[in-house]
C-alpha cells in the first residue's frame, strides 16, 4: 500500500477543516453582530464590516489555523479524522515557515494540490514549495512508515540525512547545523 495521502482523503480533510473554521469563524461573526446591533445604528454599521470582513479574510484565517496545527501536531483535526499527517523530509512536523507556506497556498491557491495527481508521491506544489508530503498514519505503525518514508525522501534526493548546503539543489536554503546534527544524533556510520 501506498503510504503518501491521495487527492479523496486529502480533500475530505481539507473540506472538514474549512467546515470547522467557516462555522466557527461564523459564529464569532454572528455573536458579535448580534452584540453591536444593541448598541444602535453605529453597533449595526460594525456589524456589517466584523461579517464582510470574516468572509473576506477567511482564507487568511484558514492558513493560520492550518499552520498552526501542522506545525505543532502535524495534522489539522480534519487529517485526524482521516489518518493523514504532514511530515517534512525528515519524518517530523514541519517548522514554522514550511507550514505557514503550505497554509498560505493551500488557502489562497487550492488548485496547486492538483500536482499530486500526477506526482510519484503525491505532492501538490504547495507540498513541493514546503518540502513536506502527507502520508497515511495507520494505527500503531506511525514511526515506522515516518521513518521509513523519510529515508526514501532523503535518498531521493541523494543527501543521506544531511542538511544540504546553499546552492545544492535543495532551492538553495540551508536549515541550519543543529537541525543536522539533530538527525544524525544516535547515528554512528554518519560523520
Amino acid at each position: 500500500m501506498n503510504p503518501y495521502a491521495g487527492l479523496v482523503s486529502r480533500s475530505a480533510a481539507y473540506l472538514l477543516d474549512v467546515l470547522i473554521v467557516a462555522v466557527t469563524t461564523g459564529a464569532a461573526a454572528i455573536t458579535f453582530a448580534l452584540t453591536a446591533s444593541v448598541l444602535g445604528a453605529e453597533g449595526r454599521q460594525l456589524a456589517r464590516v466584523v461579517l464582510t470582513s470574516s468572509v473576506v479574510f477567511l482564507p487568511a484565517i484558514m492558513a493560520v489555523y492550518c499552520a498552526l496545527f501542522w506545525m505543532l501536531a502535524g495534522r489539522t483535526p480534519g487529517m485526524a479524522v482521516f489518518g493523514l499527517r504532514v511530515v517534512d523530509r525528515f519524518g517530523r512536523p514541519p517548522r514554522w515557515y514550511a507550514a505557514l507556506v503550505r497554509g498560505l497556498l493551500t488557502a489562497y491557491l487550492p488548485v496547486l494540490a492538483l500536482w499530486l495527481l500526477v506526482d510519484r508521491r503525491h505532492q501538490g506544489l504547495h507540498d513541493k514549495l514546503a518540502r513536506t508530503s502527507v502520508l497515511r498514519s495507520p494505527r500503531g505503525d506511525e514511526v515506522t512508515v515516518t521513518t521509513r518514508i523519510a529515508s526514501s525522501m532523503r535518498a531521493d534526493h541523494g543527501s543521506r540525512g544531511r542538511v544540504p548546503a546553499v546552492g545544492s539543489g535543495w532551492g538553495g536554503v540551508s536549515t541550519g547545523p543543529g537541525r543536522d546534527a539533530e538527525h544524525r544524533r544516535g547515528r554512528p556510520d554518519q560523520t
